[in-house]
């Protein structure tokens, strides 16, 4: 089973992507990159420094992709700018929505990879995962992203890009408008962040700027496996608010079901955590907890998941997750009673446990479902040809 390796912590400064058209993408950039960019392009400083913080608000702002709609640009210069530059969003390959109202959108990018993101809304809040990579090499044993192969990292345009899509979809141009639906992100949809974490920590930026995207820090969560290693690096760096796939509380279990355990332990894990930058119980941890059952879900794992957090001193709360089967899994969902049982422990030993409504599995769209339908159809087609095959030699 595949082990994750070193993270180089060496930040390259990272140009523009070019297209296969020859133009320079402009979503994901900052305004210094932007203006960088329009110099390049023949533009004189001043110039540049101003097209460029007009450039940012009608993308990040009024969510413009066309310059021709930059009204306070000159006519004259749309057409120069079309032909050097792009304002896109990944291509919308097919939108599913569920019975319950969660939303899920497989995208395609430039280069045809495939990847998903997903809505769920709720009474107060709307929630938009984000993923950061197509594919994951992380393995864990319950998640079916888990068996599909890393493909590559997304780009931070191809982040913000999904934010970008599920606002147009939403209706929800200008951005600073009150009562959107589209009120936090949590960077838990296909991939590891914190393996793809410049392009997470740039994109995440541009959401957060006050002046771009202006997502609140507060309202963005991002949610790791534990590579312990840019752990830090992330609350330092990013700031936001962090999830942490714990899933089991013993070495045994963990190495089976999230396999980076064997990397980076339980207690190496736990004290990372305790020393993340602005954990507070204003700001507390989440630790991410699927129930499977007879396999973490017993009185003595809740008991113990209770001394973990009480023994590094974690503001902390757990989100007990009904596993979500798909076909070939290796594991079956805890009895309800287990689960209310379990949850009722960790209650009483003082820490909130509450037990996530699955949302979208009629649609794919639960936690640990995400994998795109591309890749499900090309396997398909594979076991056709097998079974042709078999079914002629035979």
């Amino acid at each position: 089973m595949q082990i994750p390796g070193n993270i180089d912590p060496v930040t390259v400064p990272r140009a523009a992507s070019v297209r296969e058209d020859g133009r320079a993408e402009l979503v994901g950039l900052t305004k210094d990159q932007i203006r960088a960019e329009l110099e390049h392009a023949g533009l004189d400083p001043r110039g540049a420094k101003l097209r460029a913080k007009q450039i940012w608000h009608w993308i990040y702002n009024r969510g413009v992709s066309d310059f021709s709609a930059m009204t306070d640009i000159a006519k004259a210069q749309h057409g120069w700018l079309a032909e050097r530059f792009a304002i896109s969003r990944p291509t919308v390959v097919e939108a599913q929505v569920s019975t319950d109202g969660t939303r899920k959108w497989l995208l395609r990018s430039d280069d045809g990879q495939d990847f998903e993101m997903v809505f769920i809304p709720d009474a107060d809040r709307g929630t938009l995962c984000v993923s950061s990579q197509v594919g994951c090499t992380l393995n864990c044993r319950f998640c079916h992203t888990g068996t599909m192969r890393l493909v590559r990292n997304l780009t931070p345009a191809e982040i913000v890009g999904q934010v970008m899509l599920a606002r147009d979809s939403l209706g929800e141009w200008p951005s600073g408008e009150d009562g959107r639906m589209l009120t936090n992100i949590v960077m838990m949809g296909m991939g590891e962040p914190l393996y793809n974490f410049e392009a997470v920590r740039d994109a995440l930026k541009i959401v957060m700027d006050g002046d771009g995207l202006a997502l609140s820090k507060r309202r963005i969560t991002l949610s790791t496996s534990g590579v312990v290693p840019m752990m830090e690096r992330a609350g330092r760096e990013i700031g936001v608010n962090l999830a942490v796939s714990l899933h089991a509380v013993t070495k045994e279990v963990r190495d089976e079901i999230v396999p980076i355990n064997r990397k980076y332990g339980l207690e190496e894990l736990l004290q990372a955590c305790a020393d993340y930058p602005g954990a507070n119980n204003a700001r507390r941890i989440t630790f991410e907890y699927v129930m499977l059952k007879d396999k973490n879900d017993s009185d003595d794992d809740a008991r113990e998941l209770v001394r973990l957090i009480r023994k590094y001193k974690l503001p902390a709360k757990v989100n007990l997750i009904p596993f979500n089967p798909w076909p070939g899994a290796a594991y079956e969902c805890s009895d309800p009673d287990r689960i209310r049982r379990f949850s009722e422990i960790v209650f009483a030993g003082g820490i909130s446990a509450p037990v996530r409504t699955p949302r979208g599995r009629d649609i794919d769209a639960a936690c640990g479902q995400l994998k795109t339908s591309s890749e499900r159809k090309t396997r398909a087609e594979l076991d056709r040809l097998a079974e042709e095959k078999q079914a002629a030699l035979g």
